[in-house]
């Protein structure tokens, strides 16, 4: 049985955050994992990572991590200090996991969020190759600390580079390690494949980490997302990874600026309750 998560930005207005409350809620509200920000965890003291370790192991809650990273630490860039940047911030991010046990660090890790090709730019294999370079250095970090790398595909109006499952296939035989992998988002999917399941099952074994969500950032069983596919493919690859609903409904702060949040999706809503129903609606799509 796949454990199923739920990312903390559903019930903050700003990327930085105490997870603390998080993990209390989450369990209480009967999930699995709790997916948290990789910048954050990089920046606490070693102290208040094994706090946060130890509250998640006390109420049996897993972590797992994600993160765009900034334009400053951008792997493509044609900037090669910035690229070093990159590069240095993700093998941080790599020792700060390790030291909580390792696992799945996932996102726009391959480049920057949001980010689009520069005006008059039509060749993305510069960039492409200039991100796996980098990548070939970073990942050396992920496998020395038992960390994952998943490389997020997301929809053309976030990112450039990886927009198909295909795409980022290409990327990780590219990069080359057991530790680089794929992630897909049914929010992502929908808006960019012609088939969901066919690019779940065309992921396979790559396939390190899974989000879900509605097309239209709702939590899932909100929208028109085929999760009947979705769960068919994921049982025909024999997918025994984690599953973490990244649903985004509140206008205002950092997170409802960046994920283009402009009207309340949760008015009238309990998003405890809401979150609740989600997790009970996944779980009857991969049982």
């Amino acid at each position: 049985m796949n454990r199923i998560g739920i990312y903390y930005a559903y019930w903050t207005h700003d990327w930085d955050a105490d997870f603390h409350p998080f993990v209390d809620k989450v369990a209480d509200l009967g999930f699995d994992i709790l997916e948290v920000n990789a910048g954050t965890i990089a920046h606490m003291p070693p102290a208040e990572r094994r706090r946060l370790k130890a509250h998640a192991d006390d109420r049996n809650i897993g972590l797992t991590y994600c993160i765009g990273l900034p334009t400053k630490y951008d792997l493509a860039s044609e900037d090669a200090a910035t690229r070093h940047r990159g590069v240095a911030f993700l093998q941080t991010m790599a020792e700060a996991i390790g030291e909580m046990g390792g696992g799945k660090l996932g996102g726009i890790i391959y480049s920057c969020w949001p980010a689009s090709l520069p005006a008059g730019e039509t060749d993305r294999r510069p960039y492409f190759d200039r991100s796996v370079a980098s990548m070939k250095e970073a990942v050396k970090a992920a496998e020395a600390h038992n960390v994952t790398f998943n490389m997020e595909v997301v929809n053309r109006f976030e990112h450039y580079l990886l927009n198909t499952c295909a795409e980022a296939i290409g990327y990780v035989d590219s990069v080359g390690s057991p530790n680089a992998k794929i992630m897909l988002d049914t929010f992502h999917l929908n808006i960019e494949e012609d088939f969901v399941g066919e690019a779940i099952l065309r992921a396979g074994e790559r396939l390190g980490h899974f989000h879900v969500g509605e097309n239209n950032r709702m939590p899932p069983g909100y929208g028109h997302i085929p999760w009947t596919e979705v769960s068919a493919a994921l049982r025909k690859i024999n997918y025994q990874g984690d599953v973490t609903m990244e649903p985004f409904l509140m206008p205002g702060g950092e997170v409802g600026r960046d994920i283009k949040v402009y009207r309340d999706l949760g008015a009238n809503l309990d998003l405890d309750e809401e979150a609740r129903k989600a997790l009970m609606f996944m779980r009857g799509v991969l049982k």
